[in-house]
């Protein structure tokens, strides 16, 4: 298999050889560095408000560290020759030692990062790009990431590495290393993409249905981290709905009304207006005011049992479901308190509600 080191001339060799021998010499430390990142990255997410789901590292391999440093920039004029891209790779690569830190949203990653980049006793960050902006500039596709430069300060592991690396100069403990903060789709997505792409045993088996295979996948993991972002939005409304102190006791206004209903019930949700006021007419009539008395009413078996007692021909709106799930809690209460006087002719409100409390009726007393 070919790679960039066949490609260059005596010259280049003899740099990039001298440097892998230095790199073989010195890598023990640094995989020693990588381990001490990536403790202390863990270590600081114990009590923070997003806990990543792990944080793993490498050290580059000798190998990647050899292909990656015979890379060639074009002739600095026409007609001259190429120029090693890399010919100080210890002052200038950032990537010897990577951590990645793999976390379940994609909003997190943005908590990640400014939680790590506040920890200025620790680190002094040098560099921070989204990876992603690329691809979505473009058109294309790829996965998303966050990318941040960290230098460490006054470290002591890396103070042990610079003493093996050049004992003749003072060990200073400030060390460049690359953090890249992404999800775990995104993180599943680039492994695989970097064992085929660019680990592949021979480079000519290469099609372009796998580029075309990849930009699917990626579009689709973008849609499920989408989907997941969602669901863990509306997860935690809900939640704040069960809250007494804050969101559970604000009052249920129609607005109110209408935004807990369309959380919790949105298939359930085809009123062509936009007026709940009836809602809060029948809530307010059982003094049912906060908004975790309305969440406690629309309980998911509550609404299983009503359907089934009331077996309902079609499927109810938000209107009569409201209305049955009071009927069912309340029972003659509610006919006396919604209904039309009973000395009233008609009353065809009153004589629903009693066809109605006699299926409820019913069916606790069969199962049917």
């Amino acid at each position: 298999m070919a790679s960039t080191y066949d490609h260059l001339d005596a010259g280049q060799r003899a740099i990039v050889d001298a440097s892998v021998a230095t790199y073989e010499r010195v890598r023990p430390m640094l995989k020693s560095v990588t381990r001490d990142m990536i403790q202390t990255l863990i270590s600081m997410f114990k009590d923070a408000e997003v806990t990543p789901l792990f944080v793993t590292g490498r050290t580059k391999t000798v190998e990647s560290f050899r292909e990656k440093i015979s890379r060639l920039d074009p002739p600095a004029v026409p007609g001259g020759e190429p120029t090693l891209k890399f010919p100080d790779p210890f002052r200038t690569l950032n990537d010897m030692v990577g951590v990645r830190v793999i976390t379940k949203l994609p909003a997190e990653n943005a908590v990640v990062a400014n939680l790590i980049k506040r920890q200025r006793q620790i680190f002094d960050c040098r560099g921070d790009r989204e990876k992603a902006i690329g691809s979505i500039e473009s058109g294309t596709y790829g996965y998303s990431s966050r990318h941040l430069i960290l230098r460490t300060l006054q470290n002591d592991t890396v103070r042990a590495y610079q003493a093996v690396f050049n004992p003749e100069l003072p060990a200073n403990g400030s060390y460049f290393f690359e953090c890249q903060i992404r999800t775990v789709f995104a993180h599943a997505w680039s492994e695989i993409e970097h064992d085929i792409r660019f680990k592949g045993e021979d480079p000519r088996a290469w099609s372009p249905q796998f580029d075309r295979q990849f930009t699917a996948t990626a579009a689709m993991l973008e849609v499920v981290e989408k989907e997941f972002a969602e669901l863990h939005e509306r997860y935690e409304t809900v939640v704040s709905f069960w809250d007494e102190g804050g969101e559970g006791a604000a009052p249920l206004t129609p607005e109110r009304i209408r935004e807990v209903w369309q959380t919790l019930l949105p298939h359930v949700d085809r009123k062509i207006d936009d007026d709940w006021g009836w809602a809060a007419e029948l809530l307010a009539a059982h003094r049912l005011a906060e908004t975790r008395q309305l969440v406690e009413l629309i309980d998911a078996e509550r609404i299983t049992d009503v359907r089934k007692a009331l077996d309902h021909r079609y499927s109810p709106g938000p209107d009569r479901l409201l209305d049955d799930l009071l009927l069912w809690r309340y029972g003659r209460e509610h006919i006396e308190l919604t209904a039309e006087p009973a000395d009233v002719e008609p009353h065809p409100r009153r004589d629903s509600l009693q066809r109605r409390l006699k299926q409820i009726e019913r069916y606790r007393l069969t199962g049917r």
